[in-house]
């Protein structure tokens, strides 16, 4: 099937969305109204409450929330075939994802800009704020650890995607100074300028490995850690305008414009979709995911259709930053729809690699000699997996995870386009540094709203804690925060907790709704809750299905097993403590939901 309908599909449906579902939550479900003073005007401090610029903030939110989901999920999930994933991102990216961003947002903004965690407090009860506290800490470290090691594994011995991304720091710096101090409000001209040297740092990025200069960006994974720590560290730290914003939207800048330039090539190319609608794999046994499509294809996709880190960017920067509510709208459910056709666009270059060739990259050597015989009989004979090998310049077989084989498709996009053919290698390299640059934004806000939701419950101990302006309160969370994740990538045992972040992040989402949901009730709008209970229902009946599953299947046998016991252990652990915490929310929120309903407590009435 040509892969032209499934763009066009998704484009029309996501603008119908944008246009008229979420005006109508936007203005009947959630009331937004721009007279409203929003946080960053109201508790300004030049520190963490910051009126940002609508494009700036957005490219912010977008480059938080878009980390390795959006391009290796559903890569992956092509193994089920490209339909099943294609289907639950075009709908998931709107019923689901986008409304539970948008209320989180929305619900933050009213509450000051505190963290998901103090709104469960006020919305539901003291009990699961408390609990949402330890869920959201815990998600934060495995999903920082898990996701600095890909930008480790990256960039490691890479001098070339590691002069461009360290390029971006001294950009932004000077852009943050630009239109903050030295020409106030001139976000145009920051830009400009960000955009023409970053682009020259792209371009002649790539002589780097052959100059004088690449031992300077050349690292090996130990040292790129503590680099990668310390840069976490100074953006959680300096103020939200110098460094963290303005890179964020410079980083944003090159996402969208690389992205739109494959949706472009996939417009011109129009490639064939190689992978079937459906594969045998839909049932169960795929080397790559190895349980059922139903729930694996929806924890594994993530990021793509829903979620749970989203709301901790909701809840974290972006309300502290934004400058009216009439950005509510685009900021949030622009960059969820943005996130998903991204999606959808990384699912089509996967799929439009030969199937044969798409499992010898994504799985092992030793796993695809035991499956060839199976793949052969589901027709998937034809391989380019040589000649795909050396137009780019390496050895590819085996390269597991999803990136390779998503880096690979879109450079043979790219290369398809009339002219571009011998640029393959260069594409391929470009590509892996771009998926690079696009988890490390998630890194550094990620350790922002870490250290947000840290102090906040170290305030309840030490009032002080509390204020995200008190320089020894920032310093300190920050350094724990950092040194958390920091100590899984350096020691390497980040590899025992990654496997339980798929269903832990989902059951963050599930948590996120039940307090969105909590929020629209208690203001007397109950008759519209029905926005975040069905993707509440549909989220949580999934996600516990796989987490028990996990515990059952994987984690239980892990730990009578000496070579695994400790990996089934601690994700034995955490997989129950995250699913304590949503059941005992749910649990703390429907009775509540029950007596607002039926009039027996008040409805909370907003100014």
């Amino acid at each position: 099937m040509n892969a032209m309908p499934l763009v066009i599909a998704a484009l029309a449906i996501f603008a119908l969305a944008y246009r008229f579902y979420f005006s109508f939550i936007a203005s009947k479900v959630l009331m937004i109204n721009e007279t409203k003073l929003t946080p960053s005007n109201r508790l300004y401090d030049g520190q963490n409450y910051q009126p940002t610029s609508k494009w700036v903030l957005f490219g912010h939110h977008f480059a938080a929330i878009a980390g390795a989901g959006p391009l290796v999920g559903p890569v992956l999930a092509v193994q089920f075939g490209y339909f099943p994933g294609f289907l639950w991102m075009l709908i998931g990216a709107v019923v689901a994802g986008s409304v539970h961003d948008v209320v989180i947002l929305t619900a933050s903004i009213r509450h000051d800009g505190k963290s998901l965690a103090e709104i469960a407090r006020t919305e539901v009860s003291k009990l699961s704020g408390g609990i949402s506290s330890l869920a959201i800490l815990i998600i934060l470290v495995i999903a920082m650890a898990g996701l600095g090691l890909v930008v480790v594994n990256s960039l490691s011995e890479s001098s070339w995607g590691t002069f461009t991304i360290a390029a971006t720091i001294p950009i932004a710096l000077t852009m943050g100074v630009w239109i903050y101090k030295i020409r106030k409000g001139k976000t145009t001209e920051a830009t400009i300028f960000g955009i023409i040297i970053l682009s020259l740092a792209v371009i002649y990025g790539r002589y780097i490995p052959d100059s004088p200069f690449a031992s300077w960006f050349t690292f090996d994974h130990k040292s790129l850690t503590l680099l990668l720590a310390g840069y976490g560290f100074l953006a959680s730290v300096l103020p939200v305008w110098l460094l963290l914003a303005p890179r964020d939207y410079l980083s944003s800048i090159m996402k969208i414009a690389v992205i739109a330039l494959l949706a472009v090539g996939i417009i011109v190319v129009a490639p064939d979709l190689k992978m079937p609608a459906f594969t045998t794999f839909t049932h169960g046994g795929g080397p790559i995911i190895p349980g059922t499509l139903f729930p694996y294809l929806f924890i594994t996709i993530a990021c793509g259709a829903i979620s749970g880190f989203h709301a901790l960017v909701s809840s974290g920067t972006t309300p502290k930053m934004i400058m009216s509510e009439k950005h509510i709208k685009p900021i949030a459910v622009g960059a969820m729809l943005v996130e998903g056709m991204v999606s959808i666009l990384a699912l089509i270059a996967a799929a439009s690699l030969l199937p044969l060739d798409y499992f010898m990259i994504n799985v092992s050597p030793e796993k695809l000699q035991t499956i060839l015989p199976q793949l052969h009989a589901m027709g998937f004979t034809d391989s380019n997996i040589n000649e795909l090998s050396n137009e780019v310049g390496e050895k590819i077989i085996g390269r597991t995870g999803g990136a390779v084989s998503l880096a690979v498709g879109m450079a043979q996009i790219f290369s398809s386009i009339g002219g571009l053919k011998h640029l393959m290698s260069y594409w391929y390299h470009f590509a892996i540094m771009f998926e690079a640059l696009f988890i490390l934004t998630t890194i550094d806000a990620g350790t922002r709203i870490g250290r947000f939701v840290l102090q906040e419950t170290l305030g309840k101990i030490y009032k002080p804690f509390a204020r995200t302006n008190w320089l020894p309160g920032n310093l300190l969370a920050s350094g724990i925060i950092v040194f958390a994740w920091g100590y899984f990538i350096y020691s390497g045992s980040v590899s025992t907790i990654w496997p339980m972040f798929g269903t832990a992040n989902q059951l963050l989402a599930t948590i996120a709704l039940v307090i969105g949901t909590s929020y629209i009730i208690n203001r007397g709008r109950a008759k519209y809750a029905w926005v975040t209970i069905i993707p509440l229902v549909f989220v949580g009946i999934t996600t516990l299905t796989a987490a028990f599953e996990n515990i059952i299947n994987i984690y239980w046998p892990q730990m009578f097993v000496d070579a695994t016991q400790v990996q089934g252990i601690i994700n034995f652990t955490l997989t129950l403590i995250i699913i304590f915490c949503a059941i005992t929310i749910i649990i703390n929120a429907i009775p509540k939901w029950i007596a607002v309903i039926k009039g027996k407590q008040a409805v909370i009435k907003e100014t």
